[in-house]
């Protein structure tokens, strides 16, 4: 987090930048007649936020779906148990890129097709093997890799802050993302706090509400949602069951305290889709190999503070945290 005259000014090069990569794709981007076709494994809908300004953007540089460009829409919101199945799909139908949203999907694609580009936002690129560095991919997967291990742990220290009084924490983890040595990490964190921390583990939807229900139960204060393609697109589940349970909770993206959640830290999710994976998209559609377009990180971080929500739970947030924050919705 940054002053806002810092931060004004890197949005100022930032779009800057933005134009000047962009200009050249807007002229030659598409080749006429051609019909463009993307796959997808996404468990977010097709309408949700991130998803419309991803093709918002594309119609920008060209790229019209229902005129030149095809979109799968058979590929958004699908349950865990189905990503296989669809990315066998899209790989026998010879799409020109695969979308994918969080590890089950670039799993599912990844074990598909060492050809056909897949194009994913997840958790840890590097960490999970799906690349063999940022710089250099080396295989058929690109993306943004969205540094979910450093960022669940400063959720932590920031729910701390805005809750100096909690003894126990409780975080809720999907374990199709969050890796035991992150886990380690956390709990590592909160003792040298001496802050008592319960891990409360989900693999599907219908694990999420017993899983707030034992962390309640366990005599949490407050919860650290981990990041998850899983607990996000199911974040009203989380949501609602948190405000149920009066259980104040941190969430990996800045855009959920606008739907009611407590605390959101992290990138935008909705501007990576735009700027980032829509630059790095028409680039794969122009025949750029995936081992030749490095996997872009966030450089941009929100810290948003829910005060209606906090006066639902109760809650006083204190000054210093307020300060840290980005933007307060009273």
């Amino acid at each position: 987090m940054t002053g806002h005259d810092g931060r004004t000014r890197r949005e100022v090069l930032g779009l800057l930048g933005r134009a000047a990569l962009l200009a050249p794709l807007t002229a030659s981007a598409q080749e006429p007649g051609r019909l463009y076709r993307l796959g997808g494994l996404h468990q977010a809908p097709k309408d949700a936020p991130h998803h419309i300004a991803l093709r918002q953007e594309l119609r920008q540089l060209g790229y019209v779906e229902g005129q030149n460009l095809d979109v799968d829409g058979q590929g958004y919101g699908l349950r865990l148990e189905q990503f296989v199945a669809h990315a066998a799909e899209v790989a026998n139908a010879r799409v020109d890129v695969i979308l994918a949203g969080g590890d089950p999907g670039v799993r599912a694609a990844m074990g598909a097709t060492k050809t056909i580009p897949i194009l994913a936002l997840t958790d840890d690129m590097v960490g999970q093997g799906f690349v063999r560095s940022l710089a250099k991919p080396g295989g058929n997967v690109t993306g943004v890799s969205i540094l979910a291990s450093e960022l669940d742990g400063k959720r932590q220290e920031i729910l701390l802050l805005a809750m100096p009084g909690v003894r126990r924490l409780a975080a809720l983890a999907d374990v199709n993302t969050t890796r035991p040595g992150q886990l380690q990490a956390l709990q590592d964190g909160a003792r040298a706090r001496s802050i008592e921390l319960s891990i409360h583990r989900v693999t599907q939807a219908d694990e999420i509400k017993a899983a707030i229900d034992a962390a309640k139960k366990s005599g949490a204060e407050a919860l650290n949602v981990l990041a998850s393609a899983l607990l996000f697109n199911n974040r009203q589940i989380v949501l609602e069951r948190a405000v149920a349970h009066r259980l104040p909770a941190v969430y990996q993206w800045p855009e959920i305290p606008e739907q009611g959640g407590l605390i959101g830290y992290g990138p935008s999710i909705v501007q990576l889709y735009r700027d980032v994976m829509a630059r790095q998209l028409v680039r794969l559609l122009r025949g750029t190999m995936p081992a030749d377009v490095p996997v872009e990180q966030p450089t941009k971080f929100e810290l948003v503070i829910n005060l209606k929500t906090a006066n639902v739970l109760g809650l006083t947030i204190p000054p210093s945290a307020l300060a840290r924050a980005d933007r307060v919705i009273e």
